[in-house]
């Protein structure tokens, strides 16, 4: 049975196996950074500030430190119990400050939105503004919570209040407002302006940042090999950096047609980099090129790794495409998508919905939720064709041919084994 193929953008929101005599990628270029470097996840730092924490502490510094520690344990490693271990010295750090509190209040908002719990960030973002403290940065805390729970009226209005053209932050958050609009060009413009104030302070973690975010925007306005240069620039900051690795095995699997090679670049990362997602798309990539043995492995890896109830909602999007695609579990997969809508009322939530509503035989609900919560509300490909086949199966021609000639332009973004479906809608 065949893994649907729309899980690759959602892995890398970024003709059979035969290698692209254009080819972009070349293995002298990253072959240094496959490495597999052992990962720290303690230093004399690190120690110090643990061996400070008994049952009974109120040692706040101690807290603050060791949260930012495992989280930045998290980014390195993929490994969820680091993300809530940090939730856990933050949550410490909240109930015994006085002083210092609105800080500690919103880094405990940053890691329930990298938990996916986007309805208790906003809650502390609440707190913290009856706090007060710095208002710049409780309006950014605001502007991305908005954003991921689809406030989007509520998102621009915080975001006009940070106006900074001299601000990183405000630059980046300026890219992702152009980028939710469609407007590429302009979400490309405010990125490169954020990656030149970054170099110039030689601020190596803003660098890695914009390097990688322009690396994606790059590859989604047909500049791919920008898009690999970038994500190059990076593994020279950060040689383990996984998502710049993932970045490059796109290139090398969507763009130059070596799935043998993408998949190799992914072996090597997932050998310290434990997040879920990255045997999902090793398992996708097999799956095009027929290895089922590759792609069983992986499937049953991501399968093993999600049961980790510390995930919670994180991977429920990825799970919905396997219920779809995947296990044909069509009941389980409305249910899921029920649940999606109801934590964050995105157009990708509900174009989950409507897709669900489509597989399970509601073909005219499903064209309801396209037309009213989806279409136009959104600009990304996956989704797109989600919609676009809940408009065949209603026989809305037109928007198909419409939305059939925008998918076309995106074949590089949905990976080589969308091009036929597209062709077939």
């Amino acid at each position: 049975m065949k893994l649907i193929q729309l899980l690759i953008v959602m892995i890398l929101v970024s003709s059979c196996g035969t290698k692209n005599q254009d080819a972009i990628a070349h293995k002298k270029d990253y072959d240094k950074f496959l490495v597999s470097n052992e990962i720290k996840t303690t230093s004399k730092y690190f120690d110090l500030w643990n061996s400070k924490i008994r049952p009974d502490s109120m040692q706040l510094t101690s807290f603050g430190v060791v949260g930012g520690e495992y989280n930045r344990y998290f980014q390195q490693t993929g490994d969820i119990e680091f993300l809530k271990k940090a939730e856990k010295s933050l949550k410490k750090a909240v109930d015994i400050a006085n002083i210092g509190k609105p800080g500690f209040y919103r880094s405990l908002a940053r890691n329930y939105i990298s938990q996916h719990r986007f309805k208790e960030a906003l809650q502390l973002a609440d707190a913290v503004a009856a706090i007060g403290g710095d208002k710049n940065e409780t309006q950014s805390l605001y502007f991305d919570v908005h954003m991921e729970l689809g406030n989007y009226p509520l998102a621009e209005k915080y975001l006009d209040s940070l106006k900074n053209m001299s601000d990183f932050g405000y630059m980046i958050r300026l890219a992702k407002w152009n980028d939710y609009k469609g407007d590429l060009d302009t979400t490309i413009s405010f990125m490169e302006k954020a990656r030149t104030k970054a170099e110039l302070a030689k601020n190596k973690d803003l660098m890695l940042w914009s390097y990688t975010n322009l690396g994606d925007y790059y590859g989604h306005a047909g500049r791919i090999e920008d898009s690999y240069q970038q994500y190059l620039k990076a593994l020279e900051i950060d040689n383990n950096n996984a998502y710049a690795k993932k970045g490059i095995a796109w290139v090398v699997f969507s763009n130059d047609k070596n799935s043998e090679e993408a998949i190799r670049i992914l072996d090597s990362v997932t050998k310290t980099y434990n997040a879920p997602d990255y045997f999902l798309l090793k398992a996708e990539i097999a799956d095009y090129i027929d290895d089922d043995l590759v792609r069983t492995k992986n499937l049953d890896e991501y399968f093993t790794r999600v049961k980790n109830t510390a995930y919670g909602d994180m991977y429920n999007a990825y799970n919905l495409g396997l219920y779809i695609g995947e296990t044909k579990q069509y009941d389980s997969a409305l249910l899921l998508a029920q649940r999606e809508v109801a934590n964050r009322p995105t157009p990708e939530s509900y174009s989950w919905l409507g897709y669900s509503l489509l597989k399970n035989g509601n073909k005219e609900k499903a064209m309801e939720i396209m037309n009213t919560y989806v279409y136009g509300k959104t600009f990304e490909p996956a989704l797109l064709y989600q919609a676009a086949e809940v408009y065949k199966a209603n026989g809305e021609e037109e928007r198909v041919k419409e939305l059939k000639g925008e998918l076309i332009g995106a074949i590089y973004e949905l990976g080589p084994g969308m091009e036929k479906q597209v062709h077939d809608l």
